[in-house]
């Protein structure tokens, strides 16, 4: 019989069931965040940038996050659509690579998920030209304001600029801390035709 520590973890299985089945998990578990991921891009020379994320939608057609498309990420996912998303939850011990290219969402979902959101947070989202220099916080502030006043109750229109990406996975790892660093990954990878292959790589 095989001990814990040698049982597999990660089986040859639907990599999404899988995803869901851990973030459910994380959902239980994470303080802050379970749905904060690393978004790596590329400019089209090349060059390398990171940050994170939040995670709002997701499922066997991709992963989704919202952003303004003036910022510097949209201008690198303009020059270069492919990415590599990175969830760590050290609650768990785990943590999950996907490599991908991303498509815009429809008009309609960016809509809606802007109308989901807390009226600041659109406030916030409407006032800010995202990575641009800025003199001075109470400019930002000032523009918030001003909105506010325009706006009251909050429901300022989504900016043309402003919205969601979909990840499609061209690949997706699974990694399991174990004890004394004997970890466990298995890598999926798609076959273009709906389907995966899978293989466990040495930790």
């Amino acid at each position: 019989m095989k001990s814990e520590q040698n049982s597999d973890a990660i089986p040859h299985a639907d990599p999404f069931a899988i995803f869901e089945s851990w973030f459910a998990e994380a959902q239980k578990s994470e303080p802050n965040d379970p749905n904060a991921m690393a978004l790596a891009t590329s400019t089209s020379d090349g060059h390398p940038s990171v940050r994170m994320v939040l995670l709002k939608g997701h499922g066997p057609h991709g992963f989704v996050f919202y952003t303004n498309f003036l910022s510097r990420k949209g201008g690198e996912l303009a020059a270069n659509p492919n990415v590599a998303l990175l969830f760590h939850w050290k609650s768990l011990r785990r943590q999950i690579r996907i490599e991908g290219a991303i498509a815009e969402v429809t008009p309609e979902e960016a809509d809606a998920y802007f109308a989901s959101r807390h009226p600041e947070s659109r406030l916030g989202s409407a006032a800010s030209e995202q990575s641009r220099p800025l003199q001075d916080r109470q400019v930002y502030l000032d523009r918030v304001a001003a909105l506010r006043e325009q706006y009251p109750d909050g429901n300022v229109p989504r900016p043309a600029h402003w919205s969601g990406y979909r990840v499609t996975p061209v690949a997706i790892e699974f990694w399991q801390d174990r004890d004394y660093r004997l970890h466990e990954r298995r890598r999926f990878v798609s076959d273009g035709a709906g389907g995966w292959t899978s293989t466990l790589l040495y930790p």
